[in-house]
């Protein structure tokens, strides 16, 4: 129950105990909430009460249930059984729109804006009453005005979306919502494509939007941002409602064991390294793109056999850059790439299957749009780049069976939920769509591992078995080349660490001597004394 601790709950047991007379009505209770999609029972009798003006976190694996819980309270669902309940009022919400009606808005994990629009135009998407828009236009542009003041949230109204940083783009779909009366607000994994620095001003917003009585939930499997911003905090489990706690009465150790079922380790153990022979060479490498820009100036480093390079930075530094040039898919503009005893350089390039045929294998940043086909089937996007395989080829056509029998393999290995290789791969979690493209890469033996974002919208469970999977690789030989935004799974991962800034490497620490401080002034191209 929001705002007091509770022991677990189970199924069935129904709502927290009853408010009193003299206290205000929750903002949002849910009782008995339960919605199944086909043989998969994705909420089970889920209770919840939200106090009004407070920020509640919602915790839970990947597939736990609480993405399709907060879907049901926003009207993309219609829950099977169960009553929801807005300011002590039963309401049914049969869609979006409604929900909206209700106070309610929501901010998804994959921003629903539109890039070649300004932000004043995304905005007001939805809103028109009628052809003139002029008179729309201009209230809107002032309550933007309003909002910015009151909420530090400042986005230029004219500028395209496109254009703007992602800590921007939320900021829009936060405005989106504001602008419609949302009094509740919900974010899914608000975080996951945010720097450090980015995640701190939007946790700012959000103590400046409970401080004038808006009540935020927030989804998340990031423990540490839930011991930082939330009031309280509610665990679900194989769709279920498993506990609720106040965070000031809990720590990280306990919400983890409550998400997973077992005790989890936070921290990574492993032994020292013991590199071999440089797997991956690169010297003086550069990428200028089309229009002239210098993306990577200079990068010049090795990753030698049984060692983690990390790559530490923010975001938009030349990370990505590096990635696709390493990975075949942008041709170096200078500079040299050594694979093994293969060179490549602008005179000799090479694709992306040239490089997987040199041992090369890559989980890329992007998972949507860059490792995964969202139309495809599971089973199809787990053979990507490797459908030629003799493993998966019965004449001139794809063995099925091959691909079903492989992928139910390696979903079962690497807990994928729903474990379904014949689902769109659109319609798994973000997490789980993370894990098809883990299993796929790491599971090619390769020589050299790059890894972008291994992590990014993990639950903690699945976070603790990936990191384990990258330990054991390195320990076999690979030579793995680590980019994360994540200072903790930097620092707890790489044997060696390694700074981008503005496109160039600007300084290298050794594990052991690395702190948050050190890689923080570097980031920022800070000299370190």
């Amino acid at each position: 129950m929001t705002g007091t601790t509770t022991d677990t709950v189970t199924a069935g047991e129904g709502t927290s105990p009853a408010v009193s007379n003299s206290t205000p009505p929750p903002a949002i209770e849910l009782a008995g909430i339960s919605k199944r999609f086909g043989a998969v029972q994705a909420n089970r009798a889920v209770s919840l009460n939200v106090q009004a003006g407070t920020i509640h976190g919602i915790i839970g694996e990947n597939g736990a249930g609480k993405s399709t819980l907060m879907s049901i309270l926003y009207g993309f669902y219609r829950a099977d059984e169960g009553v929801i309940r807005v300011d002590g009022v039963p309401v049914v919400i049969t869609d979006s729109q409604h929900a909206i009606a209700q106070g309610i808005g929501m901010v998804h994990q994959h921003f629903m804006l539109v890039p070649t629009f300004t932000v004043l135009e995304n905005v007001m998407l939805g809103m028109e009453r009628n052809w003139r828009l002029a008179p729309d236009a201009a209230s809107v542009r002032g309550e933007l005005e309003d909002l910015a003041r009151d909420y530090g949230l400042s986005v230029d109204p004219d500028a395209v979306v496109a254009d703007l940083p992602v800590g921007s783009q939320q900021r829009v779909e936060i405005l989106k919502a504001l602008v419609r009366g949302a009094r509740i607000l919900i974010l899914d994994e608000p975080t996951g494509v945010l720097t450090p620095g980015e995640t701190e001003q939007l946790f700012e917003i959000l103590r400046a939007l409970r401080k004038r009585g808006v009540t935020v939930i927030l989804i998340t499997h990031k423990l540490r941002e839930i011991m930082a911003i939330t009031d309280t905090v509610s665990v679900m489990r194989g769709g279920e409602m498993v506990a609720h706690r106040a965070t000031s009465e809990t720590d990280r150790e306990e919400l983890a064991e409550l998400m997973v079922g077992r005790k989890v380790l936070l921290r990574v153990e492993r032994t020292e390294a013991r590199p071999g022979a440089p797997a991956l060479s690169i010297s003086d490498l550069g990428i200028t793109d089309a229009a002239g820009v210098e993306r990577l100036r200079q990068v010049s480093f090795e990753v030698r056999a049984g060692e983690i390079v990390g790559i530490a930075g923010v975001s938009g530094n030349g990370q990505s850059e590096l990635l696709e040039a390493l990975s075949g898919m942008c041709p170096p503009s200078r500079g040299t790439i050594r694979l093994g005893d293969t060179e490549i350089t602008k005179e000799r390039p090479m694709n992306a299957a040239d490089m997987r045929q040199l041992g090369l294998a890559h989980v890329p940043e992007d998972r949507r749009h860059m490792g995964l086909v969202m139309q495809f089937n599971a089973c199809e996007c787990a053979i990507l780049g490797h459908h030629d395989d003799p493993a998966y080829v019965s004449g001139p056509l794809i063995d099925q069976d091959a691909i079903l029998s492989e992928c139910a393999d390696r979903m079962a290995a690497y807990d994928v939920r729903p474990p379904d290789p014949s689902l769109l791969s659109a319609n798994f979690s973000g997490g789980n769509q993370q894990k098809i493209v883990l299993a796929r890469e790491m599971e090619r033996h390769p020589d050299v591992l790059l890894v972008g974002q291994p992590t990014r919208g993990v639950d903690i469970g699945a976070i603790e078995f990936i990191h384990k999977r990258l330990i054991a690789m390195r320990d076999a030989g690979v030579a793995i080349l680590l980019v994360s935004v994540e200072l903790d799974e930097i620092m707890s991962l790489a044997d060696r660490i390694l700074v981008m800034s503005a496109g160039g490497i600007v300084g290298e620490v050794a594990a052991a001597e690395a702190d948050e401080r050190t890689l923080g002034l570097m980031m920022a191209n800070v000299t370190v004394g």
